[in-house]
């Protein structure tokens, strides 16, 4: 899928290289501009192709290819497995992924419906995916799609600032107290367990914020938010408060006939576009089995 970016040279760039508003206007990599000089009419100045070394004047329209130059290196696997895309455009979409579904294939789960392999066969194997927040198999809700490594390489580093915040709900055994707070606590491996990981003064720094909206029946629906992004983040630090994510079989205990899966639903997404600035706000309702667990709560 081949996207464009362009950019018409404002009074204060004129004079400027083409390779000066790559790397400071735009924030392409240097690997991504030395990848733009191999791609055929990949850099064009008023329709007409140029080097990078090439002097802009203002008014000049810039236009610049953010389509990947190869095919990804592992061929995806399509499956035609339901996933509702919340919002697209040329550069990006966000899904919202239901449970059971990886963002990719693994060796460990081959048969296990993925992103990448639904994104396939509603795109053609063509689609090259490049996954943003990525969620666990258990997780369910808003996930960011790239459609170029150009623009994966702004949102990631978007990611956990102002620009690109994540709101999360989910349903946890017990009642955190206070109601309002915040876990502030490093996170690391866990050596006893190839998957786990655990709170440790060694680990990266990891900060969660919650809030309790009901409680009820030996349970509490709880708004998350996350300040960083470690693996397991938001359910590491609800089990080390005492309070684990309900249906967490690594963290918590687990219970099938409860909700078979942790109780954790990707809800809300604040997203400034990294090409157009246009400000995204955009939530994904709780799941039916979330819901289940939330009704007869007293909402505070």
């Amino acid at each position: 899928m081949e996207t464009t970016v362009t950019r018409t040279i404002p009074p204060e760039d004129d004079g400027a290289t083409v390779r000066h508003i790559l790397r400071a206007r735009l924030h392409f990599s240097s690997h991504a501009v030395s990848r733009l000089t191999r791609v055929e009419n990949g850099i064009l100045v008023n329709g007409v192709p140029v080097h990078t070394p090439h002097v802009l004047h203002t008014g000049d329209v810039l236009a610049v290819k953010t389509a990947d130059a190869r095919p990804p290196k592992t061929a995806i696997t399509p499956g035609n497995w339901p996933l509702p895309i919340v919002w697209e455009d040329g550069h990006l979409l966000v899904a919202d992924k239901p449970a059971g579904m990886t963002a990719h294939a693994s060796n460990f789960l081959p048969d296990t419906p993925t992103v990448a392999g639904a994104l396939a066969w509603a795109r053609g194997t063509d689609f090259i995916f490049h996954p943003v927040n990525r969620l666990d198999k258990g997780t369910t809700g808003l996930m960011v799609v790239a459609k170029s490594g150009y623009v994966h390489d702004l949102l990631r580093r978007a990611l956990h600032t102002s620009a690109f915040r994540r709101e999360y709900r989910a349903v946890c055994l017990g009642r955190p107290v206070p109601d309002v707070g915040t876990v502030d606590a490093p996170i690391g491996r866990d050596e006893s367990s190839t998957v786990a990981r655990k709170v440790r003064p060694d680990g990266l720094p990891a900060v969660s914020h919650y809030e309790v909206l009901a409680s009820g029946g030996g349970r509490s629906l709880l708004r998350l938010l996350p300040e960083t992004g470690r693996t397991h983040q938001l359910r590491v630090h609800m089990a080390s408060i005492g309070c684990p994510l309900a249906g967490d079989w690594l963290y918590g205990t687990e219970n099938p006939a409860l909700i078979p899966r942790p109780a954790l639903h990707s809800y809300g997404l604040d997203l400034i576009h990294p090409v157009t600035g246009e400000r995204l706000r955009l939530s994904a309702p709780l799941p039916e089995d979330m819901r289940r667990l939330a009704e007869g709560m007293d909402a505070l």
